[in-house]
């Protein structure tokens, strides 16, 4: 993501996550990127960015992937979502924006949730803004602060 005010905006989310998290078992370990992919047809940029994510991931990850067919999850229910999986003992979540094509389908498949910010496509930049809030913000839930008023 290039450097701009989204940039900054999202990395401050995820400082106050990095920060709010831990007491309530969370640990951030950042955040990774893989470069478009150049092959010729969406279906071979889609499996090449998969294997890439793919390959990223920790052993035993659960896979979110952000898409616009995804399930709507309210604050509380992607907050309750991560306890979830915290309470498993489950130590790592892969988040993944799709790319201009999207996910590729067996990966989609794969996915233990796919996950909607709302039906609209979003540029890259805000859904990154959006998703690090909602961090923070499920952090806040988790931990009965007041930021997140319903």
């Amino acid at each position: 993501m290039k450097a701009g005010p989204e940039r900054d905006l999202a990395d401050r989310y995820l400082d106050r996550f990095a920060k709010s998290g831990p007491p309530i078992g969370f640990e951030f370990s950042g955040v990774g990127e893989i470069a478009e992919s150049r092959a010729r047809s969406a279906d071979e940029r889609r499996r090449e960015e998969s294997r890439r994510i793919a390959d990223m991931q920790a052993e035993g990850a659960a896979l979110f992937l952000l898409d616009e067919r995804g399930r709507n999850l309210t604050s509380e229910d992607f907050s309750r979502e991560l306890a979830d999986l915290r309470d498993q003992g489950r130590r790592h979540l892969t988040l993944v924006i799709g790319g201009p094509d999207g996910h590729d389908p067996a990966f989609r498949k794969a996915a233990e949730r796919t996950i909607a910010l709302g039906a609209q496509t979003w540029p890259h930049q805000l859904v990154r803004v959006m998703l690090a809030e909602q961090l923070y913000r499920a952090a806040t839930i988790l931990s009965g602060h007041p930021y997140h008023r319903a």
